[in-house]
């Protein structure tokens, strides 16, 4: 059996969900850790709950020294209530967690963001994202993998109306989006989190980013 442990954020949410049973089904990992804010309902050998108020992420990151980290956290400016709010869950958080990573020897960490992200961006959602992508991948981190995927298909825990709108829009032009717009296409959840475990098997070093395009290839080939 492999020593490899992974730590999944965001287990709850619709690419961590999926992230999480990829990996407990996955021989190179020995321990999946899964950090919730309320326990899950589902149980498996390998698997290891934490609940935790995310303010003592870091130190808990700090504890476990995972091998790899699956970091999927993320929420809306709606959902969250206010733009502080926002930025808690999807930049300090997961930049937390990083450190936390980069000081306990994690060889990779993994995190997803968004479909133009950009820590120069005139909309608040896309420059929050972009800076959490900056200042992780400054982290003396071995390997650093930036997943941005375009609108997620799947079904999820909550219901969000407007996404709901969104994806029937964004459906029915995908045929459309042809060359540099295949970027754009709406991507399932689960090819997402096919293709967060892809990357993590090959252990590639440095800063890498892909876009949906490149994580749809990535899933459908995971086997």
């Amino acid at each position: 059996m492999s020593e490899h442990t992974a730590l999944v954020l965001g287990a709850t949410g619709l690419i961590g969900g999926h992230c999480l049973q990829l990996l407990l089904q996955d021989s190179q990992y020995s321990t999946v850790h899964a950090v919730v804010r309320k326990p899950l309902t589902s149980s498996h050998p390998k698997l290891q709950q934490h609940a935790i108020d995310f303010a003592g992420l870091g130190a808990l990151v700090t504890q476990l020294a995972p091998s790899v980290v699956f970091c999927c956290l993320g929420t809306t400016i709606g959902k969250a209530g206010s733009n502080e709010a926002f930025r808690r869950v999807d930049y300090e958080y997961p930049l937390a967690a990083a450190q936390a990573a980069a000081q306990a020897g994690c060889a990779q960490f993994l995190l997803v963001t968004a479909i133009g992200a950009s820590a120069e961006s005139s909309v608040f959602y896309n420059r929050v994202k972009g800076e959490v992508e900056r200042d992780i991948s400054a982290l003396p981190l071995p390997s650093v993998h930036i997943a941005r995927p375009s609108m997620l298909l799947g079904e999820r825990s909550e219901r969000r109306i407007g996404e709901s709108i969104g994806k029937a829009l964004m459906l029915a032009t995908s045929p459309l989006m042809l060359g540099g717009a295949r970027k754009y296409r709406p991507i399932a959840g689960l090819t997402v989190a096919k293709a967060l475990i892809s990357l993590a098997r090959t252990a590639e070093k440095g800063r890498h980013i892909y876009e949906s395009d490149a994580l749809e290839r990535l899933g459908s080939a995971l086997r």
